[in-house]
């Protein structure tokens, strides 16, 4: 007789996990296995005191990054209580006791990070990965591996009959009896994430195009389940005919006979969601908790705790929902109604649980009356266009010629054309000279005519107010402190913009001219490793997700690989994606673990590109590695370490013709000013002083190189021994040109200096 389950609810949370719960295992009887981005597997036993609860029993620490797929191995000889696999970021493949909980077997071989795994009808291990790979495990060692596919392979499921089922990023399925592939299922427009056993009818799969397909075993689609909003991660199946499935819109749906008959509301991305044996449902959500979901009454959670996963789920909703272009929780609630109102007519918008409501002021009855509830329609956002995630009023396409591509500059009405030039300017790595230039050009534009410039703006890198060409200076009589313009200087800059199609271009360029070179042929890149190479920038051109994306170590691993054996002239697109990696958060951290640990390469590396005659892209790309170091302050006693040798290294950058090194070299001399004034090393600041004097003397400097280096002489001679030293130098005649300088902040900078020259 089939089981019959009611509204499925709350049984009960398990917290332990410290981040993201990525995976989900059921092991039988004896309990639940969870996988998490906080690098622990965990393992959850029925609780002997609490009927239907589970406690957790057991931690398994070993992986190095997250950790994503589990499979259960059944109580045997070797494993009395069962054994446990599991799958990460790492690449690697543990095996565990669980019965012990240590880690029994480590399985080296994917390039890249494991997304799946089961068991085979030998007992084998079978995992796959993003390398576009299936291995096949025994006793800890790799007896087969093979291409699957020739996109990253994102779960690997086994069929009663003993076939093995994959799913991949090229929208396939595979069916599989041993390496060869009998089947390709055609017919989603997106990856196919997650797989699983329909018992009795076939196969079912979850997919990033939003659907779920339920497929007969000869590839034939016997059903398609729509209803979520967005990428679905997961899938699964219980014998009694429901299917439960996860997902990015936050939500579990339980579907039957192809129609959603629940949908389970989670705080958070549901990355995973399985069947228990008796019909209850797991859930693994990205807020860290592994939630047990009952259709029996009798295994409800007390109301006590549902009131609380209620109101919890309440406050989540509340900090993504928007009402009229502001955040729910932004509102003031209903003690706002109780000040009276200034007008007839004034509205207000106030909390109401989860909604906006917005009242009128009626100054007859001297109350406020309700007029209804406010929500964001798509109206909002008519017209406007998305750009990396965010909505602006505008988004041109600017052509700077030169061969240069065409870069994309974002504007609102609202915003001042001053800060955008600014801003975009630094940001993609331009002259500010264009400044006057792209303000002309959004004006016109925008139809901005009438613009009034704010004196109030205050530029976001340098301080100071807007300039305008032509327009007079802006000085306060009021103030008896000098007020400077551009110094001290505050914060680092950084160069973060970065054209990846390009440089993996040219890496396979490089590669291939050392596959066909029989002297130097050991020293390529198998396919192996430059699809690694191709995960990695993926990871990097995806800025909106730098807080949660995490890199291999063996990623890390492979740069510095390349940067200590490739030919000097190929080593500056690698040197490239080095640049990026250290503005990525995991990426910096796992390089300065691989710096501690290998003796400071990254000294040996500069060494190595800047022996004369130093070539100018070696010199270009690897001088804005090291400026980029500036990002994190973990960096900063190694920068302060090797402060001397690093300057000594680019110091031929000074005289370069190229004025990107001139523009990267003075910016790093800029970020070396700001970290040893905070640090009041004043040996460091004198190097640096000197530098920077070299730089604003040279007569064929770029005018942006300049300004920076001004600006750093600026702020170190606020440290009265810097202005000593500065004074010595003879710096009062570096100030005097640049006072005369036709380039307005070029003045302004000479200006600020000599100011501070005139103080005692």
């Amino acid at each position: 007789m089939e089981p019959e389950f009611g509204e499925y609810r709350l049984n009960c949370e398990l917290r332990g996990h410290e981040d993201d719960v990525r995976g989900i295992c059921v092991c039988g009887d004896a309990g639940i296995a969870t996988s998490s981005r906080d690098k622990t597997v965990r393992f959850w036993s029925l609780d002997p005191v609490k009927q239907h609860k589970y406690m957790m029993s057991r931690i398994m620490l070993g992986h190095s990054s997250f950790v994503g797929p589990l499979a259960w191995i059944a109580p045997n000889e070797s494993f009395p209580e069962g054994g446990l696999v599991s799958g990460g970021m790492d690449t690697l493949v543990l095996l565990w006791d669980l019965k012990t909980a240590e880690k029994v077997q480590i399985m080296k071989g994917h390039q890249l990070q494991v997304t799946g795994l089961t068991i085979d009808d030998n007992a084998d291990i079978v995992s796959s990965s993003v390398d576009c790979t299936i291995r096949q495990w025994r006793n800890g060692q790799s007896i087969e591996f093979w291409e699957a596919h020739k996109a990253a392979i994102q779960a690997v499921t086994k069929l009663p009959s003993g076939e093995l089922i994959t799913g991949s990023s090229d929208a396939t399925l595979k069916l599989w009896r041993g390496k060869t592939c009998l089947h390709t299922f055609v017919g989603h427009t997106d990856t196919v994430r997650g797989l699983a056993v329909m018992p009795g009818l076939g196969i079912l799969s979850a997919s990033h195009d939003g659907s779920i397909r339920l497929w007969a075993i000869t590839g034939q689609v016997l059903m398609e389940m729509v209803g979520h909003t967005s990428i679905v991660y997961s899938v699964d199946a219980h014998v009694s005919g429901l299917i439960v499935s996860g997902s990015e819109d936050c939500s579990a749906k339980i579907w039957k006979d192809g129609t959603c008959v629940q949908s389970i509301e989670h705080p958070g991305c549901v990355w995973d969601a399985k069947f228990l044996k008796n019909g209850d449902i797991v859930t693994a959500c990205s807020d860290g908790v592994v939630r047990i979901w009952t259709g029996n009454n009798n295994r409800i959670a007390d109301s006590l705790e549902l009131e609380a996963y209620a109101s919890q789920l309440s406050q989540y909703k509340c900090s993504r929902k928007k009402v009229g272009g502001l955040k729910l929780e932004e509102l003031p609630g209903l003690e706002a109604l109780q000040v009276k109102g200034t007008s007839d007519g004034q509205t207000k918008v106030v909390r109401e649980g989860d909604n906006g409501v917005a009242y009128s002021w009626n100054v007859k009855e001297q109350k406020w009356d309700k007029i209804g509830e406010v929500v964001d329609g798509p109206e909002n956002s008519m017209g406007r266009t998305v750009l990396d995630g965010v909505q602006y009023d505008y988004v041109f396409d600017v052509d700077i010629g030169d061969g240069e591509p065409i870069r994309k500059l974002p504007h609102n009405r609202s915003d001042n054309p001053y800060a955008t030039a600014d801003k975009w300017l630094l940001k993609e790595n331009l002259p500010l000279s264009y400044r006057q230039q792209i303000v002309e050009f959004i004006l016109q534009n925008t139809g901005q005519r009438d613009f009034t410039l704010d004196t109030s703006f205050r530029d976001p890198y340098t301080g100071s107010s807007a300039y305008t060409p032509g327009g007079p200076s802006i000085t306060s009589d009021t103030s008896t402190k000098p007020i400077f313009r551009h110094i001290p200087k505050k914060g680092m800059l950084f160069f973060d913009v970065a054209q990846f199609e390009g440089i993996l271009k040219k890496i396979n360029e490089f590669n291939n001219v050392l596959v066909s070179d029989k002297g130097q042929n050991s020293l390529s890149l198998p396919e192996l490793e430059l699809s690694r190479l191709t995960a990695v920038v993926k990871i990097l051109k995806d800025t909106s997700h730098y807080h949660c994306s995490k890199f291999a170590d063996a990623d890390i691993a492979l740069l510095l690989k390349l940067l200590k054996s490739w030919p000097v002239a190929m080593m500056f697109p690698v040197i490239d994606i080095l640049r990026m990696i250290i503005l990525h958060p995991d990426g910096a951290s796992l390089l300065l673990m691989h710096m501690k640990d290998q003796s400071d390469v990254l000294m040996q590396i500069i060494t190595k590109v800047t022996v004369p005659p130093a070539l100018p892209t070696s010199l270009l790309t690897s001088v804005r590695a090291v400026t980029n170091l500036f990002k994190h302050s973990y960096f900063y006693p190694w920068l302060q370490i090797h402060r001397s040798e690093v300057l000594d290294a680019f110091s031929s950058c000074c005289s370069s013709s190229n004025k990107s090194i001139q523009l990267s070299y003075s910016t790093l001399v800029l970020n070396y000013a700001v970290l040893l004034i905070e640090k009041k090393d004043q040996e460091g600041q004198s190097q640096v002083l000197s530098a920077a004097l070299e730089i604003a003397e040279e007569e064929n400097q770029d005018v942006d190189s300049k300004f920076r280096a001004l600006v750093a002489i600026g702020s170190l001679m606020l440290e009265g021994a810097m202005k000593r030293i500065a004074m010595d130098f003879d710096v009062q005649s570096i100030v005097k040109v640049a006072k005369d300088s036709k380039e307005a902040k070029i003045a302004e900078i000479g200006a600020d200096i000599e100011l501070l020259l005139k103080q005692s």
